[in-house]
């Protein structure tokens, strides 16, 4: 026979029991699903592209680092199509740019000059937010080793000097491509870029040492971007800037 403190304990089991199930409740299916930390890491890091022609144009995350919209779909370029069907909105029939992005859509049979351009912009904005923050991580992925060094150095300087660089961008009001070629088989293409930025340089007592808070400045880079196309990486690197007038 149960003596009575058995009898109390099972009771407060049973109560317990109830309680948790009442609280916790049951599965329905519409649960969301487990926080994965490592989620958003992944897809700041996710590689740019894919096997797809689509896909292999430079496809960043945004400032958030939430990931960028791909662009929708395209058919593999028909080498077959008149040239200004082809590049039409990027170069000349003829040109030099023209006869370069040939060279390249020849080893690349899914290579599109307007989704490379709307990818080069989104990189453009992540480099120059990513160089004012310091984010050495992010413009790892970004750029070639020996542009990546050039970058980490001159973070490193301002950094021992205390000061501290806050960029606003603004906007890019053109991105033209002003060259295009294919060196055995590594494709490069440079852009001008002409954008509005504002950029301020603080001390360590918050003073500005260059730049202005309220000012909007126009600015112009000349940057070259990079791709093994023997490579199964898909990726645009950054491999060389100019700044220009």
């Amino acid at each position: 026979m149960f003596d009575i403190y058995t009898i109390i304990f099972l009771a407060l089991a049973v109560f317990i029991f109830i309680r948790l199930r009442s609280v916790l409740g049951q599965r329905t299916g519409r649960e969301r699903p487990p926080y994965d930390p490592y989620s958003r890491r992944d897809a700041a890091k996710a590689p740019v592209g894919s096997e797809s022609g689509a896909d292999k144009i430079i496809n960043f995350p945004d400032r958030n680092g939430e990931q960028a919209v791909p662009p929708a779909p395209v058919e593999p370029v028909d080498e077959s199509e008149p040239a200004p069907q082809r590049w039409a909105g990027v170069a000349e029939i003829g040109s030099a740019v023209a006869n370069g992005l040939d060279a390249i859509a020849a080893q690349d049979r899914g290579f599109d000059a307007k989704h490379f351009l709307t990818g080069a912009r989104a990189a453009y904005e992540m480099i120059v937010v990513a160089f004012a923050e310091g984010d050495r991580a992010s413009l790892k992925d970004l750029l070639a080793r020996d542009v990546f060094d050039g970058f980490a150095a001159a973070i490193t300087e301002r950094e021992t000097r205390g000061e501290k660089m806050e960029t606003r961008f603004v906007g890019i009001e053109k991105a033209d491509v002003t060259e295009a070629s294919v060196k055995g088989r590594t494709a490069q293409i440079t852009v001008r870029f002409l954008s509005q930025l504002i950029s301020v340089t603080r001390d360590r007592n918050g003073q500005v040492v260059d730049g202005d808070p309220e000012l909007v400045a126009d600015v112009t880079d000349v940057w070259t971007f990079s791709r093994d196309l023997g490579a199964r990486d898909p990726n645009w690197k950054l491999v060389a800037t100019e700044a220009a007038s």
